[in-house]
């Protein structure tokens, strides 16, 4: 795949997906897409091979993407959005552009990881963890709940990156299971006690390097680290909180079909493509060492199994990015 131009009106990277010259572009199935570049490269270049159909893909972050959806409304060039968090999709699902799913399209997809609604499908899943370092820290100081790490006890001992929408995400979970009091408390208490850095990434460094004694992030980047070089990760252990406690939220990467779409049958095709067998195993046997959440697809099995992980149920349709970027704001972190 060849990186082919800068949009700069979208401020999106543009990728061109085994198009052939006898496909003119207007053929070709358009994914403004906020998943990880090189998964969502996988997934196009196997369709494309599997169909034949070309794919373009527009890259950028999850909010920044949902939100140029947003204002280019009923006249976005989009067929397909895909993220790497669920509020994009629920900003975009709020201003009514998704066309509802067929239900072959949704019964791909176990009713947990797929919003009530059924106007967007789970693609994959990622979970909370506490990354610590175990030459600081023993697994009797382990905290028990998300909730400890706001507490007086943990300053200056854990790292997290809240700027991005990997967070914020999480954070989205942590109102619906506890409330705007209880979640504006946390954020102070995030604020007080964390080490701020830009990215899960550096928060896993941070722990490993001795910098704190754990970070919370989620479990691909640990994953991925020990597949490499392993130096961001090799003195650090992974912490599931389970219990339903909002540690152990598991969020969601989404697909939606945009109502604007002008190849939809080709767009639900691509959904069912990544969705089935041979999507899924994309996750399965690559690098993301992100979870499939396709029916009866089981995941990479170096990862712990989604039903292991005692998960809080959370309808993602409920993952408002609106209120938690209000109370980040009030809390001086964003």
């Amino acid at each position: 795949m060849a990186r082919l131009s800068l949009l700069p009106r979208l401020g999106f990277t543009l990728l061109l997906c085994l198009a052939t010259p006898a496909r003119a572009q207007d053929e070709s199935l358009v994914i403004y897409n906020a998943q990880h570049e090189t998964l969502a490269q996988e997934w196009a270049s196997a369709f494309t091979e599997e169909t034949g159909i070309p794919v373009i893909l527009r890259q950028g972050a999850d909010l920044e993407v949902g939100n140029q959806i947003v204002q280019e409304g009923a006249n976005s060039p989009a067929d397909l959005f895909l993220t790497e968090n669920s509020p994009a999709m629920v900003l975009v699902d709020n201003a009514g552009l998704f066309e509802p799913l067929p239900e072959d399209v949704l019964a791909a997809v176990p009713p947990q990881y797929r919003p009530g609604d059924g106007h967007w499908v789970g693609i994959a899943a990622r979970s909370t963890v506490f990354a610590y370092n175990t030459e600081k820290l023993p697994e009797s100081g382990l905290p028990r709940t998300m909730a400890e790490l706001a507490e007086p006890q943990w300053q200056g001992r854990w790292a997290a990156s809240p700027s991005g929408a990997d967070f914020q995400a999480l954070i989205a979970a942590y109102l619906v299971l506890e409330g705007e009091e209880a979640t504006a408390q946390w954020l102070e208490g995030l604020k007080r006690n964390a080490l701020i850095v830009r990215g899960n990434r550096a928060a896993l460094a941070a722990s490993n390097n001795g910098e704190v004694e754990g970070a919370l992030i989620y479990h691909y980047y640990w994953f991925g680290d020990r597949a490499g070089t392993g130096e961001n990760s090799d003195k650090t252990e992974l912490h599931y909180f389970g219990h339903q406690d909002p540690g152990a939220f598991v969020s969601l990467s989404g697909a939606g079909l945009l109502a604007s779409s002008r190849h939809k049958q080709a767009a639900l095709d691509f959904l069912r493509f990544i969705t089935g067998p041979k999507g899924q195993a994309v996750l399965r046997e690559g690098q993301s060492f992100e979870y499939t959440v396709g029916v009866n697809e089981p995941a990479n099995p170096a990862l712990v199994p989604l039903s292991d992980l005692d998960a809080p149920p959370i309808d993602p349709a409920q993952l408002d990015n609106r209120k938690v970027v209000e109370l980040m704001i009030a809390a001086d972190l964003l």
